[in-house]
């Protein structure tokens, strides 16, 4: 039997959500570690280590790599990109488990294509209602709400609504 669309979009986005889990949980992990000065860090090891964890559900583990080694190359732009949108709150007073959350969001705002921005902010939104502090989600949603009307500001051009017709005509 076939799935429908809308189960196999359901699958998909339940397994993306348990890829952001690992992202987290590891790059959560990597900051820890560098803090303590673990000298036998290796994030591809502890990467491998947690998708090995949920192995038998994971199936995207190339979007949890691309995210996790994403957000850890970029990871001094995205604090950048964090500070001014967030001026009250320092980046490293932010608790860590916020500031990872916020790296993820950013990174996949700014510079991942194909997630819609909604489903970015509502995904982080739940990271942070599931893993963060009383008042996590509200900051996380504000914050990435604030990057998101900042990226749409900056001209970069907006998919077209269906309902909008044609200048061609």
């Amino acid at each position: 039997m076939a799935l429908s669309p809308a189960k196999g979009d359901s699958i998909m986005s339940a397994n993306r959500h348990l890829g952001r889990i690992v992202a987290l949980q590891t790059l959560y992990e990597e900051e820890f570690r560098q803090e303590v000065k673990d000298p036998h860090l290796d994030l591809d090891e502890v990467l491998e280590r947690n998708i090995g964890r949920y192995a038998d559900t994971i199936e995207d583990k190339d979007f949890i790599g691309e995210l996790v080694h994403g957000v850890d190359k970029r990871r001094q732009e995205l604090d950048d990109i964090i500070r001014p949108v967030a001026p009250e709150w320092p980046i490293e007073q932010i608790a860590r488990m916020d500031r990872v959350i916020l790296r993820i969001g950013v990174y996949e705002l700014l510079f991942e294509k194909g997630v819609p921005p909604k489903v970015v902010i509502n995904e982080a939104v739940e990271l942070a209602k599931a893993f963060g502090g009383d008042n996590s989600s509200k900051f996380i949603n504000g914050v990435l709400g604030t990057v998101l009307r900042n990226k749409e500001a900056s001209g970069e051009p907006k998919k077209p609504k269906k309902s909008q017709k044609s200048k061609e005509g």
